[in-house]
């Protein structure tokens, strides 16, 4: 080689070491440069330069110029534009000591060992990355990144820079679509996506979630059933309807809401509490403490609803007890204690209590008792169906007691129907079988009685109702149409005994005591009479055939008592009084007599003067009088009457009471009174 080759491969080799000593400084800045990073400090540069980390350093591609190229090839012997080699892994052996290069290398058709290691100059060397062959974009190559619908984010991902981790925007997770959790629905857990309309269901839930607020649970209902329709899937969604479900009362409907929010959403405790809490009211210990459990676990578990679990599964166990032994009065306390603890929605402790009070003879609670239970929404829960007390299912429990409670108030029909119900249900329990039996004899018997009484057979009608007593002793009914017997055979003690019998049983019994008054008076025992006739005559008030019964009782009472009684008279109607001879006459009758001063121009009489004919026909045994002022003024100045209207009851000719300008209920109550106590 000449001195002019030398001279030129050595200006050569040191322009090719101020390319490399330039590309080491701008490395660091340029590692950015093509990601448009916003947490990047430096502007994106026209020339974009690679780079990739290891361990032990990096390795850069060799910068040669245009001009070393002008045959078209690279410096390894390629052609420009086509595809590259696979890439060597570079290393160092110590320090910054030369790179050694491994991997497998083309040499061309002639051969060469494949896969060994070499050592191979820096021009040999082939990055990975998506860059020229030469190792160099031109200048005039270079183009900004296209716009991105988000910017870059630093945050976890793949590929690793030299400056933490980042994550390009086309990788970023789905923003979420927040629901507002101020409210108790609200979840931890939401859906990776929500529907095109989010802002709706956003609005929505903000609509019904004011709405319970208000305690407007229907309408809360209404905007929580969009949500769901816009997001099925969302577990707070699902929480929020099973909220105002609870508000309204509809608990079974809630209990499937909050069992497919805990689906959706296992991890969430307050979904879990949500659970336990309906599952309490209905009585579902067993299901309520695993849900409870289950929050606590979660760290949303409430003492107090501990508490209360605690304290319903104590008192539902004694409840039970008590039935089996039939302490009907302790049964009928621990019910009552259960649910005032939490249960207040369990069908199964309201037929423990309906019965309690049904073996009381509080037939009426009773009756109360089990329309609260048969209101309660929707079937029982598959869950509580499946339970048992003293081995029968609790759904067939509850329709035996409905067949009893039905049985005892006349409802023969309805109480065949729901003791076969229950037979069906659970067809080889030895107590619903026993209960059905029953029933259909006691239905049987009251039919043929019936039928036999409907024919004047009333000794056979009787016997027929005593074949049924021998199968429910505590039938008021068949008592009481016994009793109607023994009153078509004259034998008035045995009717008498009978309706004491149903009236223990049933003491508002309004038929058996009408035939117990009509008993009395047939023995002319007339105080017992007038008193039973008296308590008629407060339930049935209108009743004439009563007030009458009642008048006739009272006089004879009376008459027994030498009371004159020649001039009373039934009906009550008001007698107009225009002089004071005919006052004085009026008010020395037997008996006790109302004294009404009134005037026609007087607003209060107006008003008042229809309620006093309406007591006249109340209390036909009491004499009514009405005193025109303005007609009759010297009637007024002698009984010192200025003010209307003014009441004023004689009794014996002797004024026990005066009243100026009174109240409806206080001139009622008085008139009552004083009537009661004349008898």
């Amino acid at each position: 080689m000449s001195e002019a080759d030398r001279i030129r491969h050595r200006t050569a080799a040191l322009a090719l070491h101020d390319d490399e000593v330039r590309d080491k400084s701008d490395a660091k800045a340029n590692v950015f440069a093509d990601l448009g990073s916003p947490v990047s400090p430096l502007r994106a540069r026209a020339s974009v330069a690679t780079s990739s980390s290891s361990s032990s350093g990096s390795a850069k591609s060799p910068a040669p110029s245009n001009a070393g190229m002008a045959d078209g090839r690279s410096h390894s012997g390629e052609l420009v534009g086509e595809c590259n080699p696979p890439p060597l892994m570079a290393h160092r052996r110590s320090g910054s000591g030369q790179l050694i290069f491994s991997g497998s290398s083309s040499r061309g058709s002639g051969g060469g060992d494949r896969g060994s290691t070499a050592s191979s100059p820096m021009l040999n060397a082939l990055p990975t990355g998506n860059i020229c062959p030469s190792g160099r974009v031109p200048a005039t190559a270079a183009t900004p990144p296209p716009p991105r619908s988000r910017p870059d984010v630093l945050g976890s991902g793949t590929g690793h820079y030299g400056h933490g981790s980042i994550m390009r925007g086309a990788g970023m997770a789905p923003a979420r679509s927040s629901i507002d959790s101020s409210f108790l629905g609200h979840s931890s857990r939401s859906p990776a996506s929500f529907p095109a309309s989010s802002g709706s269901l956003q609005e929505v839930t903000r609509l019904g979630n004011e709405w319970y607020k208000k305690g407007k649970y229907a309408e809360a209902l209404r905007h929580y059933e969009r949500a769901v329709a816009l997001c099925p899937e969302s577990a707070a969604c699902r929480g929020n309807r099973a909220a105002a479900l609870i508000g309204l009362g509809r608990l079974a409907d809630a209990l499937r809401e909050c069992e497919e929010a805990v689906r959706l959403d296992p991890v969430s405790g307050r979904s879990h509490s949500r659970v336990a809490g309906v599952c309490l009211r209905l009585g579902m210990i067993d299901k309520a403490r695993r849900h409870f459990t289950q929050a606590g676990h979660l760290q949303q578990s409430d003492p107090t609803e501990w508490q209360k679990l605690q304290e319903v599964e104590v008192h539902l166990g004694r409840c039970t007890n008590a039935r089996k032994i039939g302490d009907w009065k302790s049964t009928l306390r621990e019910a009552d204690a259960a649910i005032a603890a939490g249960a207040d929605s369990s069908q199964l402790l309201l037929a423990l209590r309906s019965e309690a009070l049904l073996r009381l003879h509080k037939l009426e609670e009773a009756e109360s008792t089990l329309a609260s239970l048969l209101k309660l929404d929707g079937a029982l829960p598959s869950s509580l169906t499946a339970a048992k007390l003293s081995g029968m299912l609790a759904e067939s429990y509850v329709h035996i007691v409905r067949a009893q409670v039905d049985m005892a108030l006349g409802r023969f029909d309805t109480a065949v129907a729901a003791a076969e119900k229950a037979r069906d249900l659970d067809p080889g329990n030895a107590e619903i079988g026993m209960v059905l039996n029953n029933v259909r004899l006691v239905a049987k018997a009251r039919e043929q009685g019936n039928d036999l009484f409907k024919v004047a057979k009333f000794s056979d009608a009787s016997m027929a109702y005593g074949e049924g007593l021998k199968y429910d002793p505590s039938n008021s009914v068949l008592h009481c149409n016994r009793a109607a017997c023994w009153s078509k055979l004259e034998k008035w003690e045995k009717a008498v005994d009978d309706c004491n019998e149903a009236l223990r049983i049933q003491p508002n019994y309004t038929k058996a005591l009408l035939r117990r008054a009509a008993s009395y008076a047939k023995l002319e025992r007339w105080v017992d009479c007038v008193r039973d006739y008296e308590v008629l005559r407060k339930e049935l008030p209108s009743d004439k055939e009563v007030a009458e019964a009642l008048f006739h009782a009272q006089i004879a009472l009376k008459a027994t008592r030498g009371e004159d009684v020649s001039n009373m008279k039934f009906g009550g109607e008001v007698e107009i009084v225009s002089n004071v001879e005919q006052l004085r006459a009026a008010i020395s009758s037997p008996g006790v007599s109302v004294v009404y001063f009134m005037s026609a121009m007087n607003q209060q009489c107006t008003q008042i003067t229809p309620s006093v004919n309406t007591l006249c026909t109340e209390c036909p045994s009491v004499n009514f009088l009405k005193v025109n002022i303005d007609s009759s003024p010297m009637v007024a100045k002698a009984e010192n009457v200025r003010i209307v209207p003014t009441f004023k009851i004689y009794k014996g000719g002797v004024k026990v009471k005066e009243m100026i300008c009174p109240s409806l209920h206080v001139l009622r109550y008085s008139v009552r009174h004083y009537s009661v106590s004349s008898s």
